[in-house]
């Protein structure tokens, strides 16, 4: 199901899933556990770089919506989340037409800043990249 509530200046109003997402064509897995979230993308030929496999920008790009995702349902308040800095360190290639997936987790933090990590995986269960942030929690509203 894809919920949309478009973003209007100067309301507050924010759209879900965001554009970037529905760009990647990202899809939520799981995002029962409070503080981790789990995503799948396909590892469309669009995204390819001039080697033949995806580009290490969108797949940071998946990294970081998943680890946002994370964030937002590790705090108990209605928050925005932002990340400071992501590192990520790419294992191996990611072939076009595969289905990749992300695990995102928040391994520390409190009200304000919060410590994540994520990996990568194919649908061969080779891992793809791993990659660790730094996230800015700011009330809603």
């Amino acid at each position: 199901m894809v919920v949309c509530m478009a973003a209007r200046p100067g309301v507050g109003g924010i759209q879900v899933p965001p554009a970037c997402d529905l760009t990647l064509g990202m899809e939520r897995v799981d995002k029962s556990v409070p503080g981790t979230s789990v995503w799948s993308m396909l590892a469309h030929e669009r995204f390819a770089n001039p080697a033949g496999t995806m580009q290490g920008g969108f797949i940071a790009a998946f990294i970081d919506s998943a680890m946002g995702a994370a964030t937002v349902t590790f705090s108990s308040a209605k928050v925005f989340s932002s990340n400071t800095d992501l590192s990520v360190s790419f294992l191996r290639p990611a072939l076009i037409g595969s289905t990749l997936t992300c695990m995102a987790k928040v391994i520390s933090g409190g009200e304000r800043v919060l410590f994540v990590e994520a990996d990568v995986t194919d649908g061969e269960g080779r891992h793809i990249a791993r990659a660790h942030s730094t996230y800015l929690l700011r009330p809603r509203g």
